[in-house]
């Protein structure tokens, strides 16, 4: 899909705008596994999660090429519409984001402040994706996907960044929404020429990705119920679902319950806030504990934008 050299040119610019995120390894953490854990903390970039690095990969294509004159458009659950926000903020493109009803009133609050124009349709993402692909075309904006060459070129720098720094990992974690987050770790890692097993973690209530792998075709859910908002899609990216069958080692799926219980393990063990999806990889990690040990493991809190209200309930449940 990309270079090397171009993935390292898309982090030089990343890094213009905001520096690389720290990975630590956590000893309490290290303790809970029984194994040597590097988390990379994604939930530090400017918009709480690692979207915002393809955002400002793909605005900038946008305004260098003039391609969005009239502005851009896209769908969220809230980490990529911020992305897009904060990026089309300083490339100077307007923003308008659609997002289902119900969506967490705090992520919908950010992306406003970041000056994106919001409105509500539908039940879930896909609903709000199909709605804002007819404005897309019926007002001549420009449609931002969730999943694109771009996007998974900025986004692959948070993996980068990562091999980087901690070296050769014997696995990693990576929760999959749409996929650009760990479709971006398999082409670094490619690229870098390790070994490292990459795995995905999807929510049991939405497991798009590993059906479809299952059954060797695209599988489009009835529903994606989970309180992950992150992970809450019904139907794969193609070209997603392509790199994680080739670079993808297993999908393991995890519960709400357990990503309660790593979302309150990240927070008395490193005082870190994460959202569902970004404790997803944690929850994966301490279901397969017995698997792990001696091993170097690897894992993104992908992001930290969880309404307080749910926050409340998983660490106080």
């Amino acid at each position: 899909m990309f270079t090397l050299a171009e993935l390292e040119d898309a982090r030089r610019r990343i890094h213009a705008i905001f520096p690389p995120t720290p990975q630590y390894c956590w000893p309490l953490l290290c303790e809970r596994l029984d194994t040597e854990v590097w988390t990379k903390h994604e939930n530090h970039t400017p918009t709480g999660a690692f979207k915002v690095r393809g955002g400002l990969i793909h605005a900038e294509r946008l305004a260098k090429e003039n391609l969005a004159p009239r502005g851009m458009i896209s769908a969220t659950r809230g980490n990529h519409g911020q992305s897009l926000a904060f990026a089309g903020k300083r490339f100077g493109i307007p923003v308008t984001i659609v997002v289902p009803h119900g969506n967490s009133s705090e992520k919908n609050a950010a992306m406003r402040a970041l000056g994106a124009t919001l409105l509500e349709h539908g039940e879930d993402f896909d609903a709000a994706r199909s709605h804002a692909m007819e404005l897309a075309e019926a007002k001549d904006l420009w449609f931002a996907p969730s999943f694109g060459r771009d996007l998974v070129l900025g986004v692959a720098t948070w993996a980068l960044e990562l091999f980087r720094a901690a070296g050769d990992l014997d696995t990693l974690y990576v929760p999959i929404g749409l996929g650009s987050g760990i479709c971006g770790a398999v082409m670094a890692r490619d690229l870098l020429g390790m070994k490292t097993e990459i795995v995905g973690v999807q929510s049991a209530a939405a497991p798009a990705y590993a059906r479809s792998v299952q059954e060797g075709a695209v599988v489009t859910l009835s529903s994606a119920d989970t309180k992950a908002d992150g992970l809450a899609v019904r139907t794969p990216d193609p070209d997603a679902l392509d790199i994680i069958r080739r670079g993808v080692a297993r999908i393991v799926t995890v519960t709400d319950a357990d990503i309660a219980t790593a979302v309150r393990a990240y927070w008395t063990d490193t005082h870190n806030l994460a959202e569902g999806a970004g404790a997803a990889p944690l929850a994966a990690a301490m279901g397969e504990k017995a698997m792990l040990a001696g091993k170097r493991v690897g894992m993104p809190l992908c992001g930290g934008n969880i309404d307080l209200a749910l926050f409340e309930r998983w660490i106080l449940s």
